[in-house]
């Protein structure tokens, strides 16, 4: 029987696989990466930025010089989490407009049945 819970997935690790995926973003054109960079919402926004900030860390700039090594495959992760993060919260914002929209057509049915 193989144990995989030591495996890290395809997309994060070995050089084969991270150069699919550098591939893969290296042939998007200039509209779908600035596209796909721009959140649909501040909210969207504010809430990837703290998340980001949390992983790095919420040193001040202006009081401390900080700078941040890493090597290419941490930094591999860092943006995977970051893109999971963002599919996540762009689900989310989905899910609570269709919800919204939803209560309003059902409150606005039972208003117009009274």
């Amino acid at each position: 029987m193989n144990n995989t819970s030591d495996r890290m997935p395809e997309f994060l690790g070995g050089a084969e696989s991270s150069n699919q995926f550098l591939n893969y973003v290296q042939s998007l054109s200039p509209e779908a990466i600035a596209q796909l960079s721009r959140p649909a919402s501040s909210d969207v926004f504010q809430v990837m930025e703290r998340n980001i900030v949390g992983l790095l860390g919420a040193l001040p700039p202006d009081s401390f010089n900080v700078m941040i090594t890493t090597s290419r495959e941490d930094l591999g992760r860092l943006l995977a989490s970051a893109m999971m993060s963002g599919y996540f919260l762009h689900n989310a914002e989905q899910r609570m407009a269709f919800e919204r929209s939803l209560a309003s057509t059902t409150t606005d049915n039972a208003s117009s049945d009274s």
